[in-house]
């Protein structure tokens, strides 16, 4: 896996609980949700190339039952 770059990221609360209830939804971590929505983003405006995007899965893989 891909090494991953910590920071600190100042949300105005409305968005913070806005992205939270998305990530709920979508049974990701709120980390998880803004970096897949960021990367979908990206991959829209053409600015991430296409092997990044191979090494990172969009949403984590579930246990079997």
């Amino acid at each position: 896996m891909a090494e991953r770059k910590p920071f600190l990221l100042r949300l105005d609360p409305a968005v913070y609980e806005a992205m939270q209830r998305w990530a709920a939804d979508d049974l990701r971590s709120l980390n998880a949700q803004i970096e897949f929505v960021l990367r979908r983003q990206l991959q829209q405006q053409g600015r991430l190339a296409a092997a990044a995007t191979a090494t990172t899965p969009a949403r984590p893989r579930r246990a079997k039952e």
